[in-house]
Order: structure tokens, then sequence, then C-alpha cells
């Protein structure tokens, strides 16, 4: 599953420090976007707990595709992915 937004890009130097509890982008942003930084964090959590993964990719002044990845069950599979 992909979310993608078109707004300022998440500099490569922070890719990683999105995912901290409370870490917030520069200064800047503190005053114009709300939140307090843990959002992407929970995301992280949850997605690792079921064995996936998120990553982001984010260009600057064009926005950001964050793409989450999860195993299918053995019984997803044998089941046609139907319930």
């Amino acid at each position: 599953m992909s979310v993608a937004d078109h707004g300022p890009g998440i500099p490569a130097s922070e890719h990683e420090k999105i995912f901290e509890r409370f870490y917030r982008l520069g200064s800047e942003l503190r005053r114009e976007t709300p939140g307090v930084g843990i959002g992407l964090s929970i995301v992280k959590h949850v997605v690792e707990a079921h064995g996936g993964q998120i990553r982001v990719e984010s260009e600057m002044e064009k926005g950001s595709r964050f793409t989450i990845e999860l195993p299918v069950s053995a019984e997803t599979q044998n089941n046609g992915g139907s319930s």
C-alpha cells in the first residue's frame, strides 16, 4: 500500500529520523504543521509487529510517498486471498 502527497518533501538525511517518536522536521515546519510527531512511529511499530516494512521516497518541493509492505500469510495464500 502506498500513500503520497504533494507537500514540501523530506530531506534524505531525515528519512530514518522521521520514524522516531516525537521527531519533527526543522523549526520552520513546527509553526505551520500541527502534530506531535508520533504518527509515523506508531505506523512503523504496527507494520513491523506484523512482519512488514515501511519506506519513504521523497523529492524536495514535490512531495513524499510512503509504502507499506506486509507479508501474505500461508492461510491467505491457501485460500486464494478470500476469507
